[in-house]
């Protein structure tokens, strides 16, 4: 996928949810996997013609696990004229060896959301963005019908009154596979995930049951995506539809 097809489906998803509005400073939340990166790339190129200016700062809340370096995304970040921050935590020692989480993944992800909010305050932004795509969207509705018996996922922007930030997910319409090949045609420099945590967790098991539906009954995914988009849940009705 090229650059300009990310620009246009990333704008699709601001504008039928009316995501940024002018003046907004956004931190870019940079794990160093694909999708943060892709959504790095998305966020700086629209800010070049969006007719609402923004801002962006890009901030990776380090986990704290040996071996990892972040120094790829501090050069691509100055290669983009980006405002970079690394939030140095002990939270894989918290969750690892302190506590021995046998299901790490709710606390590590809440601890994580709860320093990136922070410093995105201190940074003087207003908004944080996810690098949630079509993909997630489905695979969380999928988590929720199998564990918890609700038909839910996130939502497109979620306002937290407590931090007085909103959240938005501008990649919403994107699929995982268009971001695979947007990292490989680009050369993104993705940091490995050093979690070891990962690829065991809910999440990857339903992963790997929406592709094997998907092969089974070609185009189930879109369907569950479009059940989202018709569900009536919080969030999902498009503010400009057809933008």
């Amino acid at each position: 996928m090229k650059l300009q097809q990310v620009l246009s489906v990333t704008r699709k998803a601001v504008d039928e949810f009316q995501m940024i509005e002018s003046g907004d400073k956004i931190a870019v939340g940079i794990s160093g996997g694909k999708d943060s990166l892709t959504l790095l790339y998305a966020l700086h190129g629209l800010a070049r013609f969006y007719p609402k200016p923004f801002t962006i700062e890009a901030v990776t809340v380090d986990l704290g696990f040996e071996g990892v370096s972040m120094e790829p995304i501090r050069e691509l970040c100055g290669e983009l004229g980006i405002h970079y921050t690394v939030i140095p935590t002990e939270i894989a020692k918290i969750i690892f060896d302190d506590r021995k989480e046998s299901n790490p993944c709710s606390l590590c992800a809440k601890m994580r959301k709860g320093s990136l909010n922070q410093v995105a305050k201190e940074l003087g932004c207003n908004k944080v963005a996810y690098a949630h795509h079509k993909d997630d969207v489905v695979e969380t509705m999928l988590m929720s019908l199998i564990f918890e018996g609700r038909f839910h996922t996130f939502s497109p922007v979620t306002y937290w009154d407590r931090m007085d930030l909103t959240l938005i997910r501008p990649l919403l319409f994107m699929e995982e596979m268009d971001v695979i090949g947007f990292q490989h045609k680009y050369n993104l420099p993705v940091v490995k995930n050093r979690c070891p945590a990962d690829g065991n967790t809910k999440r990857e098991y339903v992963k790997n049951l929406l592709k094997q539906l998907n092969h089974e009954h070609p185009g189930v995914k879109e369907r569950m995506f479009t059940a989202v988009m018709n569900g009536n849940l919080k969030g999902w009705t498009p503010v400009n539809k057809g933008s």
